[in-house]
């Protein structure tokens, strides 16, 4: 019994670092695409979205049916929780990547050379740092990258509440163009909410590996 719950749950991990590697790709598409204006691309992540919504409930269901087979208590019910919560945080991956890409198109709708472009690069290095950093520490069960990355949340928050600055301030001179503005302004916050979702799974791997709820600065 205690062999088929272990290959389960292997197979469990290959499933979850496979929607994470495509929610990771949709995210590199949707950046490139803001940068670039690609309104292809845009679309190209947006037509991506089903396949990785059908992952994360075959992750569920799975995830479920194990609950039901093994009736797994103490470490092993604790990484089948984490695994679920992970799935779920993943998803909304993909999930803003379409949202990133769908402001995309609708910037196709203003004219490049009357709008001041913004430069999301900064920000959205930060926020796939902290992604990526987050999923080592989910695939090698690290809580020490989960802490580091942790520390790394108040500074993409920083950059949000700048760009809500600039974006107000570009709305206020350029009020024509508001529409584009605040496209970057949504790109913005999601992009934040990236960081956000970063820091969930890095908190779910510290109660997977130590235990510890840290929810709400429950330290």
């Amino acid at each position: 019994m205690k062999e088929h719950f272990n290959q389960a749950i292997i197979n469990l991990k290959q499933m979850l670092a496979q929607i994470a590697s495509d929610a990771e790709n949709a995210l590199a598409d949707s950046i490139r695409a803001a940068g670039t204006h690609d309104v292809h691309l845009a679309e190209t992540v947006i037509d991506g979205d089903y396949r990785i919504d059908c992952a994360e409930i075959k992750i569920e269901e799975e995830c479920l049916k194990i609950l039901a087979l093994y009736q797994p208590v103490a470490s092993d019910l604790r990484t089948i929780i984490t695994i679920l919560k992970i799935n779920l945080e993943i998803e909304r991956i993909a999930d803003m990547a379409c949202n990133i890409a769908s402001r995309v198109i609708d910037m196709a709708n203003f004219d490049d050379g009357n709008v001041k472009q913004f430069d999301f690069s900064t920000m959205a290095n930060a926020a796939r740092e902290m992604l990526r950093q987050s999923l080592d520490a989910m695939t090698y069960r690290d809580p020490e990258i989960a802490d580091r990355v942790l520390q790394m949340d108040d500074a993409v928050d920083a950059m949000n509440r700048a760009n809500f600055d600039w974006a107000r301030e570009r709305i206020i001179a350029d009020p024509q163009n508001g529409g584009y503005y605040l496209d970057c302004l949504s790109i913005s916050k999601n992009l934040e909410r990236i960081s956000d979702v970063a820091t969930n799974i890095c908190e779910d791997v510290i109660y997977l590996e130590r235990g510890k709820i840290i929810r709400h600065g429950n330290v």
